[in-house]
């Protein structure tokens, strides 16, 4: 065999080693698991138009029962995997929460703030996260029962007119300035009525299409977020001026220094302000409204509340002496019925994650860059965990739960940080409601919109009245 013959074969031979050494490779790096049931729709838009053309929680749980706990679906333009099991949803929050980082739309962000704690995970979100936690821990909220008493009682008075109010968007007021008060403790009342001013604005515009269009309600939002940023400058710029530290978030967020003794900017702490300012108001105004639905529906439940609630108030000289910390930690009726209202009404239906690589979980394949979104109200409203899911029963809460099924303020390292401030300021409000005022509901319905949490039809309108006569059953009754 000649020379050239013999180098062609060695060609030939090289050639071939290198084909079958890149296709076991690639055989290798293929994913072997498959993507799990379900459709993806139509093209482009996948099944967002029939997401929108129904209750969403119907279009999350016809899935459910057709393809099982996890299914894939194609919804707002990305491709999604569904998990409605505790073990899924714990795997995605918790023991394999570094393959999934939180994703909201561009949108989004950019009215609350690039920054805010709930874009990120990592070293980032853990040191911003132990900021929020610190000013609304239990030590520091028990301050707050005085002066979150005095904003109730102020809202309730403010309703007590009978005229029909919507009861959601007068707590959005309510919580709003719980809000305020948790982050700059006593704010002056200017930069409060600016603040509130421009948040509402905002708020108004969250879910609306993005456009850079005047007039818009999200180009409104965007300006608004400006002047937002502008407000709280001030605020910050007078904090330290004056050189004293506040046992409050600003406060935490303006003292805090990092190994290398830097500061934390002023853009991180605006966009923190205002994404704590996101979370507290809707969210917690959105529950309360449902408490009042289902205890105003359900004249047991209502009786049991206001035996537990007159012991305390007589207990306080008939209201002259205001509530204390203790008091509202031995509330348990009171608390099995928020409790109860949370699963029922599952304001945060669901979590956006992103899966930064390829995961594989009980044989299927999560895709690098497909949304994941663990479902809670498909937990909540499983008979598998809850008997009779769909009846009011805060008795259920009596007993220990299951684990990771009960999932109202989620769950790992994302976990609403300000769920016992959320709780408190639902447990007083709902003491001097029963003690001193009479409502009933007018025109209710079982009918539910999304302003974007769900709430009842038309923000449950109500009519209310202070100081009930004797042996009036507050509640109850409905009007037309």
């Amino acid at each position: 065999m000649g020379a050239n013959n013999l180098l062609f074969m060695y060609l030939i031979c090289g050639l071939l080693l290198f084909i079958l050494i890149k296709t076991q490779r690639r055989k290798l790096a293929k994913p072997t698991s498959s993507l799990p049931p379900g459709s993806m729709g139509w093209p482009y838009v996948g099944e967002t138009l029939q997401l929108y053309s129904q209750n969403p929680n119907t279009f999350f749980a016809t899935r459910q029962n057709r393809y099982g706990d996890i299914f894939k679906s194609h919804i707002l333009g990305c491709p999604c995997i569904m998990l409605a099991s505790p073990e899924a949803v714990r795997f995605v929050l918790v023991s394999k929460a570094h393959l999934f980082k939180p994703t909201y739309p561009p949108s989004k962000e950019k009215l609350i703030g690039p920054s805010a704690l709930f874009f990120h995970q990592g070293g980032y979100h853990a040191k911003i996260r132990k900021l929020v936690q610190a000013s609304l821990s239990l030590n520091v909220i028990r301050n707050l029962v005085p002066d979150i008493e005095a904003i109730a009682i102020s809202a309730l008075k403010s309703w007590s007119g009978g005229q029909v109010t919507k009861t959601f968007w007068e707590l959005k007021k309510f919580t709003f300035d719980v809000a305020v008060l948790s982050i700059f403790g006593h704010l002056e009342a200017h930069y409060k009525e600016m603040l509130k001013e421009n948040y509402n604005i905002l708020d108004k515009g969250y879910n609306s299409f993005p456009t850079k269009l005047p007039g818009t309600l999200y180009h409104n939002s965007v300006l608004a977020r400006r002047r937002l940023s502008l407000i709280l400058g001030e605020i910050i710029k007078e904090r330290k001026e004056k050189k004293f530290v506040e046992n409050d978030l600003l406060g935490s967020l303006l003292n805090f220094k990092d190994a290398e003794g830097q500061n934390l900017s002023q853009n991180e702490i605006v966009d923190n302000i205002i994404g704590v300012l996101f979370a507290a108001q809707d969210t917690t105004a959105s529950l309360l409204t449902w408490i009042l639905k289902y205890i105003h529906d359900d004249s047991k439940l209502l009786e049991a509340i206001k035996i537990e609630q007159k012991a305390i108030y007589d207990s306080n000289d008939g209201g002259k002496h205001p509530l204390t910390w203790a008091q509202t930690r031995n509330m348990p009726v009171t608390n099995r019925a928020i409790m109860e209202s949370l699963r029922m009404s599952s304001i945060i239906s669901f979590t956006f994650r992103e899966a930064i690589e390829n995961v594989e979980y009980k044989g299927y394949l999560i895709p690098k860059g497909w949304k994941v979104l663990p479902l809670f109200r498909n937990i909540h409203h499983n008979p598998d965990f809850f008997t009779e899911p769909h009846n009011f029963n805060p008795s259920r809460f009596e007993v220990g739960l299951k684990p990771n099924t009960f999932l109202a303020f989620g769950n790992g390292s994302h976990a609403c940080p300000g769920n016992e401030v959320a709780k408190l300021q639902m447990l007083i409000l709902i003491h001097h409601l029963v003690n001193n005022f009479r409502w009933t509901v007018v025109e209710s319905s079982n009918g539910v919109e999304y302003v974007p949490f769900p709430v009842p039809e038309q923000g449950l309108p109500a009519k209310f009245w202070i100081d009930p006569p004797p042996n009036h059953n507050m509640g109850g009754h409905h009007t037309t």
